[in-house]
């Protein structure tokens, strides 16, 4: 059974808030962008939590039976992308995330407020 990009964006968010992921922040891309659905930022304080942080998403997108379509910057963890089809989490260095500023790259679209 294939899970909605909302099934996919409530468990990757549960993940990161799970790591004490900071300011996360979902921008629903939708008619904005063919990407993705869904980006859900956020970010870590070290590497050693950017680093768990993604690997709790891995985990339970493995647990969902949800296809990973890429995982990269693992090694280094100043800005690791996991790609899930419709929903891409992005998972910066607290110093790198201010650096990048995708949530200005995307300004357009709407931020999802959780309930």
């Amino acid at each position: 059974m294939s899970k909605n990009p909302e099934e996919i964006l409530a468990f990757v968010v549960e993940a990161a808030e799970d790591k004490k992921a900071a300011d996360v922040v979902t921008l629903n891309l939708q008619g904005l962008s063919i990407i993705a659905d869904y980006f859900v930022i956020c970010h870590g304080n070290s590497e050693t939590q950017v680093q768990a942080i993604a690997s709790e998403a891995r985990k339970k997108a493995h647990e969902y039976g949800v296809n990973i379509r890429g995982y990269e910057g693992i090694d280094t963890a100043r800005w690791v992308l996991l790609d899930l089809g419709d929903v891409v989490l992005h998972v910066f260095h607290r110093d790198d995330r201010e650096y990048y500023n995708i949530e200005r790259l995307w300004s357009d679209a709407k931020v999802v407020e959780r309930v």
